[in-house]
């Protein structure tokens, strides 16, 4: 069936459980789509076919026997490639580890594959999650199903890019400052960065210890509360992950929001921001207040330091992280015939980008012996001041509502030169990592050049309820989610 590429994951189950399509029916439209557009995407760093229909055969087989059948069956997804898949490639996009197959699969992996889903393949991203814009893999660039000569951001971009151009209904990404919630607002998708420890870290290669968190991208909200159920709970493998009950999310999409308490911070909307995104984001918090909701201006005062205190946190966290990859336990090792120390310095010279390579000295400076209070220490100590902002607001307002993205997507090619404007791409997006708290990005309509702008939601910590509440009302009031890209 070749709607089944534009569906979304709880229409298509609809049709599954009515017997009008099969499993491997659904596995090789997507297939087909992906041999449709995937030259011009370029979305996935390796694809499963025929394990992905193996695996549709048996749930058909199963369906057929009418036996039950758990709640994601034969809908296909794509994982981050630095989400590890036993004994399947997970090359972080990085060359050091281009020939790494993991013997054990993420925690996240072993519940999507027991709520049914089928792994269509592993989708590119920047080299070890540095980056906002896909541009940093070592393999190739994805491009932006809307406009491919623009960037689909980063550093889920191929995850991003592969929901949006219908190649795939479901994919996992990585967020440690923005990089779920970023790249879907520029595909014009629904990316969830769920609160920290919501989600196990088991499996994720890392990149900064402390942000990292696994969610959802997806084609509408539905799909990411369902998605979110599934991967969400405590994990015993992650020392991280907090021992909470799991709402059953999907009963809190309704389309009212009368009660809903709603706080625009006045330092998301500041010089530099492209004037359709602020006025898409402004008058979508006009729709949340007709569908009942209270909206009220509000300050994050420390604000302005979240970019530098993210930078010196993240960097320092990947220098200790990053050590690992050096030629000797696993991944890439230099050919040439030399001394130990010089063989990790050539290993690490050869496998490593430029931007990975960049952050590392960074961080190891920042953790250096006579620098480590005056930068990292001091960098802890605001982190602590931008989560009490966010307690503060969070004593009035259920949620907050910002831009995801200060502007649309940008041409391929025009920041990677200037790490500075690059790393300001995520500029709305780290405050939540930092803070540890729960945010989702919706399209809220378009910008320049006929691009998405995306629309945040941030909620208080373990309420990621909250925020698909407000955002399913305000996507059922909407029509931005039936628009697609022609590709």
């Amino acid at each position: 069936m070749n709607i089944i590429p534009e569906l979304p994951a709880n229409k298509i189950i609809k049709l599954l459980k009515r017997k009008e399509i099969s499993v491997e029916e659904i596995v090789l439209a997507q297939f087909k789509r992906i041999d449709e557009v995937e030259d011009k995407v370029k979305a996935f760093i390796s694809l499963n076919k025929e394990e992905a229909i193996n695996e549709a055969k048996m749930w058909d087989k199963k369906i057929h026997e009418d036996k039950k059948i758990p709640p994601l069956c034969g809908i296909p997804i794509a994982i981050k490639d630095n989400i590890c898949v036993k004994n399947e490639k997970t090359t972080c996009g990085s060359r050091i580890l281009e020939n790494f197959s993991p013997p054990y699969s993420a925690t996240v992996i072993d519940k999507v594959k027991n709520a049914g889903c089928i792994i269509i393949g592993k989708t590119n991203m920047d080299e070890f999650a540095m980056g906002s814009s896909t541009e940093n893999s070592s393999f190739y660039v994805t491009r932006n199903p809307w406009n491919p000569e623009t960037i689909p951001g980063g550093s889920s971009g191929g995850s991003a890019a592969s929901v949006a151009s219908g190649e795939v209904t479901l994919a996992l990404g990585s967020d440690t400052g923005g990089s779920i919630r970023q790249p879907a607002a520029l595909c014009g998708i629904v990316g969830m960065k769920p609160t920290y420890g919501r989600v196990s870290r088991y499996g994720l290669v890392a990149f900064a210890s402390s942000l990292d968190q696994i969610g959802p991208l997806t084609k509408d909200v539905t799909d990411c509360a369902l998605l979110l159920q599934v991967i969400s709970g405590k994990d015993n493998k992650d020392s991280t992950s907090i021992d909470r009950p799991v709402p059953k999310y999907l009963e809190y999409l309704i389309p009212d929001l009368q009660g809903i308490k709603v706080g625009l911070p006045k330092e998301y909307f500041v010089t530099g921001i492209e004037k359709e995104v602020k006025e898409s984001v402004l008058q979508a918090a006009k729709v949340l207040e007709d569908l009942g909701a209270k909206v009220e201006e509000t300050s994050l005062p420390h604000t302005e330091y979240a970019v530098a205190t993210y930078y010196l946190i993240a960097t320092a966290e990947a220098s200790s992280n990053l050590a690992r990859y050096d030629g000797v336990k696993y991944g890439y090792r230099t050919k040439e015939k030399t001394n130990m120390i010089d063989m990790y310095k050539k290993t690490r010279k050869e496998g490593f980008g430029d931007e990975v390579k960049r952050r590392i000295m960074l961080g190891t400076y920042v953790l250096s012996k006579g620098y480590y209070e005056n930068y990292y220490g001091k960098a802890l100590r605001v982190r602590t001041l931008i989560k009490r902002d966010f307690e503060k607001a969070f004593e009035k307002f259920d949620v907050l509502l910002t831009p995801t993205s200060p502007t649309v997507a940008f041409k391929i090619g025009e920041k990677i030169d200037d790490p500075l404007k690059m790393y300001l791409s995520d500029i709305f997006t780290i405050s939540a990592n930092l803070a540890g708290i729960p945010g989702i990005s919706i399209p809220c309509g378009f910008g320049q050049n006929n691009l998405p702008v995306g629309l945040q939601i941030l909620g208080r910590p373990f309420e990621e309820e909250t925020i698909l509440r407000v955002a399913y009302a305000y996507e059922q009031s909407t029509e931005w989610r039936k628009r697609k890209p022609e590709i």
